[in-house]
């Protein structure tokens, strides 16, 4: 008779039974998180602590489908974008790579995506550029055309309020043909890098435009400090519009005045072109802010709106607003909004965001007024938002969950009368709504008169 074998082996033993190994999941990496991009001006700040930090938007769009690298442990990649030539290097180094599921991504092609031709092989090769293509942008813009120029006196670093002293001007110059293409490809990189949702201009329709700003110093030598793509397009019956479609000023340059000096010359090429109007494709904060301060100094000086805004503003004076029974209108005249888009080129989008910021300029000791102020924005801004009644015709905003971010988690719709409920019947909102709803009013008026108080404060500097 045989008997039982007792085995040796652990696994028959539950005491000492193998343990199950799975090999670790790869979940890659951020771009933002292993990419430091910087700007250099010279060979000896490519690697150093003097390069200029960058700091891009997402870059997850031009890698993996779902935004990441995966492959790579210890990965970390450093780009040097040179302010002479517009030419990227960039340095990639990781401990190793291992494929855990997700494939070993081709950092070089994801890298393509963004820099195309204007990433160089090789370091030595990079380093050369700043000597080979010094004249680079001389030599680009030596057939532009100058549309205006500024001299020292008449600029300033605003972030400390000091003259640059190793400037002789700064120039801004309309280039067309092969050199605007070829330079326009060149920042590129930049436009998707610094732009969040840029897309590239298309740069073989003559209808674009290319402006650039330019720093002459007194060595001769020249430098791109930043530049604009403007779109001019057919208004019936016999004119052109500009639409602003990109402006940039490079990182380093940033902060100090630059930008309101490249939208200036555009404003005063528009009125001297005689277009139409002058339009910005969704403007950012900053660009609001920097196209507001040029503005308000021109509507200031328009002799033909000034009876019209001193009306309004005694109106805000002598009225006591906080004890109104109906949305206040202080919006300009039909002729006023007509006399600025034909004089200046301002189109009535923005002049109406400068007329609240007229308004506050005009009244003074505006503390005194700001409870009527307030008033004034906040039934312009719940008009805009709710609708320009409060009842149940207007717009409606009702807050929904969201695993995004709960404090904008809204939507918002169109009330009608009509329906199952009978003609004229009101969509009636309960209580904490109601509450919820003035609460975020009450907030985005905090937000607009905070950044006209912005504007106001920069302008008056400058008229001081």
């Amino acid at each position: 008779m045989g008997t039982k074998h007792h085995s040796s082996d652990p696994v028959s033993d539950p005491k000492k039974r193998r343990k199950v190994g799975f090999s670790k999941v790869d979940e890659g990496v951020e771009p933002n998180d292993c990419i430091k991009i910087y700007m250099v001006s010279r060979q000896e700040e490519v690697g150093s602590p003097e390069s200029f930090p960058v700091e891009p938007v997402d870059l997850g769009p031009f890698f993996e489908e779902d935004g990441k690298i995966y492959g790579y442990q210890g990965l970390k990649i450093a780009i040097w974008i040179s302010s002479i030539s517009f030419q990227a290097y960039a340095d990639i180094s990781f401990e190793s790579t291992s494929d855990a599921g997700k494939g070993i991504t081709d950092l070089n092609s994801s890298l393509q995506n963004i820099f195309a031709d204007n990433l160089v092989e090789t370091k030595d090769d990079f380093l050369k550029t700043f000597s080979t293509e010094s004249n680079y942008i001389k030599s680009m813009i030596s057939e532009g055309k100058t549309i205006q120029q500024i001299l020292p006196s008449s600029y300033n670093n605003e972030s400390n309020g000091t003259l640059k002293e190793d400037c002789s001007e700064l120039e801004v110059v309309h280039v067309e043909g092969t050199s605007m293409g070829l330079l326009y490809c060149r920042l590129v990189p930049l436009v998707l890098l610094l732009v969040d949702g840029s897309n590239p201009i298309d740069v073989t329709d003559p209808d674009w435009e290319v402006y650039l700003l330019v720093e002459k110093k007194s060595d001769e030598s020249q430098k791109l400090l930043g530049f604009a793509a403007l779109y001019r397009f057919f208004h019936y019956p016999g004119s052109k519009r500009l639409r602003l479609g990109q402006i940039l000023v490079f990182p380093p340059y940033q902060r100090k005045g630059y930008g309101g000096h490249l939208f200036e010359a555009i404003t005063n090429m528009a009125v001297s072109d005689n277009v139409y109007d002058l339009s910005i494709e969704e403007p950012l904060d900053s660009l609001q802010h920097v196209r507001s301060c040029v503005d308000i100094p021109r509507l200031l000086a328009l002799q033909a709106i000034q009876p019209s805004l001193d009306s309004a503003a005694l109106r805000l004076k002598q009225e006591n607003l906080t004890k109104r029974t109906q949305i206040t209108k202080f919006t300009p005249p039909s002729s006023v909004i007509e006399e600025a888009r034909k004089t200046l080129k301002i189109n009535k989008k923005q002049f109406l965001q400068c007329w609240e910021i007229l308004l506050y300029v005009k009244l003074d000791p505006v503390e005194k007024y700001m409870e009527n102020f307030r008033s004034v924005v906040l039934d312009r801004i719940r008009a805009d938002v709710i609708g320009k009644d409060n009842g149940g015709a207007g717009k409606r905003v009702i807050e929904v969950p969201t695993e995004y971010d709960e404090e904008v988690s809204f939507v918002m719709f169109r009330t009608t009368g009509g329906g199952d409920g009978g003609e004229g019947k009101e969509v009636e909102m309960e209580e904490q709504d109601l509450s919820k709803q003035e609460e975020q009013l009450q907030k985005l008026v905090d937000e607009r008169i905070q950044a006209i108080k912005l504007v106001a404060q920069k302008v008056c500097v400058k008229s001081s």
